[in-house]
């Protein structure tokens, strides 16, 4: 066996039977060929026996600690990892008690493991001063965790490989200058924890920090939790064009609507790399925040953006689109164009949704997010939302079915869109969708055209850009018959 992975809240292994079998091995290691030891949810009657399973061959450790534990049973064991497992490549030990003692034993730890072999050290704990002054200088060093406390100032920084690093601080900064001016070549992902309720400008102070670097060449998620409410300037990260992940997190309850249309657009025109987009707690009730237009710049500049979480304005999809049911700014320089955004995952929180618009808001989100599937609500109207969103992917899965069926057998796709939606809608109580199609289609053409249109086995360009906001005819090419063409909207003869 290479890898053992104990989860002391769902294995039947009671102290009785370690103790037998610490016996009939003699004290000698239980698994002399285990590289790789993971401990899960680690109890106090566990922790004693952690050692019987670690021996020289261990390369890699991670203990996850319940709450509570006493500290001298934990400082016990950590005391011993470096003596047990001599060539350690990865340490994860979290969460940790706060206490003098555990910090020295974490300490000491690190200070007598073999440091050459060491990549990977992920121990929620701060350091003494001697093991600071070391751990910041492994050229070896992949990844690291570590946490920092009151007015610590950490050597320069000698950490050339290092590519994640995942650091918790309280109420300074001084341990920022450690790293200005270094070189961090392989430096991809940062993660920051913060406590102190004077969180100011951090944003601004990471940035001029890491411009001084080679960071914002290679940086591609940042991260940071706070426990406080403030106003961040998100604008202070603009230089790092590279982001793919920017997460904010606020547990608090302070969410991003206070951000309007310029700060993402801003945002969106500097990292169009961004795959995660995720600023402040859950969306409030609260009806300000971006609009139409700032969703749309996102769409357009990030096109590989998938997960997005920020407070928006409902009401103002709602006012985008005209009584013909199509955004009023489609046909404006805003309009999306070109590859569509990738975005499967949207988390609206608690934003408010006009009274009767949970069937225009959807259509109009598909528009800007054609892929959106996936939609976490909070509130009965968002949940209405999301019903519709899969009732449309549904009608547009049967309609693309009913396309290649009418190009087989050249039946009429009016006809077949028609019957695909009273199919779709056979089981369902929400008829909204049907009676929006079906207006849409009587009051654009008469009795007479729309017979035309049958015989010609082709589907107007007005139905099929109303219902281009869900892509459900983007295989299909039709185009509206000559006679009228003329006499449709603009918006309708485009697409």
């Amino acid at each position: 066996m290479r890898d053992l992975t104990v989860d002391t809240s769902k294995d039947p292994v009671t102290s009785d039977i370690l103790f037998a079998l610490q016996l009939r091995t003699a004290n000698e290691p239980l698994f002399p060929r285990l590289e790789l030891f993971a401990c899960m949810n680690a109890a106090e009657a566990f922790i004693p026996f952690i050692p019987s399973f670690l021996s020289c061959n261990i390369t890699s450790i991670y203990i996850d600690f319940t709450e509570g534990l006493p500290v001298a049973v934990v400082a016990s064991m950590i005391t011993r990892l470096s003596t047990l497992c001599s060539d350690l490549c990865s340490i994860t030990l979290n969460p940790l008690p706060r206490d003098p003692v555990i910090t020295e034993a974490v300490s000491d730890m690190f200070l007598t493991c073999n440091r050459d072999s060491l990549r990977w050290f992920r121990v929620d704990s701060p350091l003494t001063d001697e093991a600071y002054e070391i751990i910041f200088q492994l050229p070896e060093l992949s990844e690291l965790w570590v946490v920092i406390q009151g007015h610590t100032q950490i050597p320069p920084v000698v950490l050339p490989n290092l590519s994640t690093i995942n650091l918790e601080y309280d109420d300074r900064l001084d341990w920022l200058q450690g790293f200005r001016g270094v070189m961090l070549g392989e430096l991809e992902n940062v993660y920051f924890t913060s406590h102190s309720q004077r969180i100011g400008d951090f944003l601004g102070e990471f940035t001029r920090v890491a411009l001084t670097t080679s960071a914002p060449s290679t940086l591609s998620t940042f991260y940071l939790n706070t426990s406080w409410s403030w106003d961040p300037n998100y604008r202070s990260l603009l230089p790092l064009t590279q982001l793919k992940n920017l997460l904010i997190e606020s547990p608090c309850g302070h969410c991003s609507s206070r951000i309007d249309d310029s700060i993402i657009m801003d945002l969106a025109q500097a990292m169009p790399k961004l795959e995660i987009l995720k600023l402040g707690d859950a969306p409030c009730g609260a009806e300000r925040g971006v609009t139409f237009k700032g969703l749309i710049a996102l769409a357009r500049g990030c096109r590989h953006l998938s997960k997005l979480r920020i407070h928006f304005q409902a009401a103002s999809l709602v006012a985008a689109v005209t009584d013909a049911g199509v955004p009023a700014s489609l046909g404006d320089e805003t309009a999306v164009r070109g590859q569509d955004c990738v975005l499967t995952d949207l988390e609206v929180g608690k934003i408010p949704i006009p009274t009767d618009s949970a069937l225009t808001v959807a259509m109009v989100l598909l528009q800007i997010f054609p892929r959106l599937h996936n939609i976490e609500p909070m509130r009965k109207e968002w949940r209405d939302v999301a019903e519709n969103i899969k009732l449309f992917q549904r009608i547009g899965s049967l309609v693309q079915r009913a396309g290649k069926v009418c190009l087989l057998y050249r039946r009429s796709s009016s006809v077949m869109f028609l019957q695909a939606t009273r199919l779709s809608m056979g089981t369902q109580r929400n008829n909204a969708f049907r009676r929006f199609s079906l207006n849409i289609w009587d009051r654009a053409c008469t009795v007479e055209h729309r017979s035309k249109y049958c015989q010609e086995g082709r589907v107007p360009s007005f139905l099929v850009y109303s219902l281009h906001s869900v892509r459900i005819m983007s295989r299909l090419e039709f185009v509206p018959h000559s006679s009228i063409a003329s006499k449709l909207p603009a918006w309708s003869t485009r697409g």
